[in-house]
C-alpha cells in the first residue's frame, strides 16, 4: 500500500478532476484511494473510504460472488465494462442502495497489481427512462387510437362510395346516358372530396405531429405506424385533388387563376410533400440553389402537376434509388424534367399513357386510378405548355414538362 501512496499527488490531480467516481483498490480489495465524486456518491467523509474492504460498498448478498470475480478479472487483467446483463447496486454508509454503472481498468505500479473502477449514479437515468417507457406506451395508446379513427374513416368513405355509385346507377336510367352519367360524376366527386379533405388533412397534421416525439426503443413500431398513416392520408389527398381537378375540366369550367410565385419556394414545397411518401433509401436530387425566379401560373395546378410526376416516380421505383427533379430556364420557358430508375413503362402501352383511367400492364396491381397523367396533359395544354417523356423497361422514366414563365 505505501508504494502506491508514494504515487498520490500523480492520482490526485486525476480524481479530483473527474466527474465520475474513482476507485481504486489493490488485489486484496482493499481501498487505496477514492476521490471526492466516490466519496459524495457514496457518502462518505474525505479519506473515509481508504484503507477499507470493497464489500462495503456492495450488497451483501453478492460479497462471495464478487470475490470470485474480481479474481478472475485479475487473473484475465484486461478493460472491460462492469456488469453486463445485470444491474448493478451500490451501498451508501447509511445502507441506501443505489444503481450504478462501473468500468474496470486493472494496472501495475512497482510491481502491485490494482484495479481501478469508474463508477456512475444511474439513479436519474433509470428514472428518466422509467418515464420514457411510460410516454411510449401513452403514445402507442394514441397510435393506436388514430390507426382505428383513420379505418373507420376510410371504411365510411368506402360505404359512402358504395351507396352513391348505386344511386348513379338508379338515375342514370331515365336520363340521356353519357351526359347525365357526367354530370352525376363531377357533383359526386366534388361532394366527396369537400366531405373529406378537411378531417383527412387533420389525420395528416396529427401524424405528422405524432413523429416529433422521438424515444429509443419503440421507435422502429410507432415509424411503422406513423408511416402506414401518413402515407394512406398522402394517397387519399391525392385521389381528393385529382378529382376535383377532373370536376373543373369535365364542367368546362377553366378557371384557372394566374398569380405571380416563386420558383424557389414552388420546388420545395413539392419536394417537401413527396419526401413524405420516400421508400426506404430513395433519395430526390433537386436543385437547391435556384435563383429567386418569378413565374406567373396557377400556382396550384402546376404544384398539382409536379407532385402527380415526383409521386409516381417514387411509386414505380423500388428502394434505394435514385430520383432527379431538374429545374432549368430557356428564354421566356421553363422546364422541368423528372427522372426515375423504376420499372419503366412497356412500350406497347406507351400510346395510351396519357389516356384518363389508363393502367400500364405493369402496374395493375399497384394502387392508383389513371387520371393523374391525364389531368396534367389536360392542364398543361390550357396552360400553353407540353408534356412528355422517355421509358425503357426495367431501366426507368423521364417526364419533361415544358411551360412558359409567365401566362396572361
Amino acid at each position: 500500500m505505501q508504494e502506491f501512496l508514494d504515487h498520490r499527488d500523480v492520482f490526485n490531480v486525476l480524481f479530483q478532476a473527474a466527474s465520475e467516481g474513482i476507485i481504486v483498490v489493490n488485489s486484496k480489495q482493499i481501498v487505496v484511494a477514492a476521490n471526492k465524486a466516490a466519496e459524495a456518491m457514496f457518502g462518505y467523509e474525505e479519506g473515509e473510504l481508504t484503507d477499507k474492504h470493497l464489500d462495503i460498498l456492495i450488497p451483501k448478498e453478492y460479497h462471495h460472488s464478487h470475490h470470485t470475480h474480481f479474481n478472475n478479472f485479475l487473473d484475465k487483467s484486461e478493460k472491460r465494462q462492469m456488469g453486463h446483463g445485470r444491474d448493478l447496486h451500490g451501498v451508501k454508509k447509511d445502507g441506501t442502495r443505489f444503481p450504478v454503472e462501473a468500468g474496470l481498468n486493472p494496472f501495475t505500479m512497482d510491481g502491485q497489481d490494482y484495479v481501478m473502477s469508474l463508477v456512475i449514479d444511474i439513479t436519474l437515468r433509470q428514472e428518466a427512462e422509467k418515464q420514457i417507457k411510460e410516454l411510449n406506451t401513452q403514445l402507442e395508446d394514441k397510435i393506436r387510437i388514430r390507426t382505428r379513427e383513420l379505418r373507420e374513416t376510410v371504411e365510411n368513405l368506402e360505404e359512402e362510395i358504395r351507396r352513391r355509385t348505386e344511386a348513379e346507377r338508379k338515375i342514370k336510367d331515365a336520363l340521356h346516358k353519357e351526359k347525365e352519367l357526367n354530370e352525376l360524376k363531377t357533383k359526386f366527386l366534388s361532394l366527396v372530396s369537400h366531405e373529406f379533405k378537411t378531417p383527412l388533412s387533420g389525420i395528416l397534421t396529427s401524424a405528422t405531429l405524432t413523429e416529433k416525439y422521438t424515444r429509443e426503443d419503440q421507435q422502429p413500431k410507432r415509424e411503422k405506424h406513423l408511416v402506414t398513416i401518413r402515407n394512406k392520408v398522402h394517397y387519399l389527398n391525392n385521389i381528393l385533388n385529382d378529382f376535383l381537378s377532373i370536376e373543373r375540366l369535365d364542367s368546362g369550367k377553366g378557371q384557372y387563376k394566374f398569380t405571380t410565385f416563386s420558383l424557389k419556394r414552388l420546388i420545395n414545397e413539392v419536394v417537401y410533400n413527396a419526401n413524405i411518401t420516400l421508400k426506404d433509401g430513395q433519395e430526390i436530387v433537386y436543385p437547391r440553389d435556384l435563383d429567386d425566379i418569378s413565374l406567373h401560373q396557377d400556382e396550384k395546378i402546376l404544384e398539382l402537376i409536379l407532385s402527380n410526376l415526383l409521386g409516381n416516380a417514387i411509386k414505380y421505383s423500388p428502394e434505394n434509388t435514385v430520383i432527379k427533379f431538374d429545374v432549368r430556364l430557356e428564354g421566356d420557358t421553363i422546364i422541368f424534367d423528372v427522372e426515375d430508375q423504376g420499372r419503366g413503362i412497356p412500350e406497347k402501352d406507351q400510346k395510351h399513357i396519357f389516356e384518363r383511367y389508363f393502367r400500364a400492364e405493369n402496374a395493375l396491381l399497384d394502387q392508383g386510378t389513371g387520371i393523374g397523367l391525364n389531368i396534367a396533359k389536360a392542364h398543361l395544354e390550357n396552360l400553353n405548355g407540353s408534356i412528355h417523356f422517355t421509358s425503357k423497361e426495367n431501366v426507368g422514366t423521364r417526364f419533361t414538362v415544358v411551360l412558359p414563365v409567365k401566362n396572361n
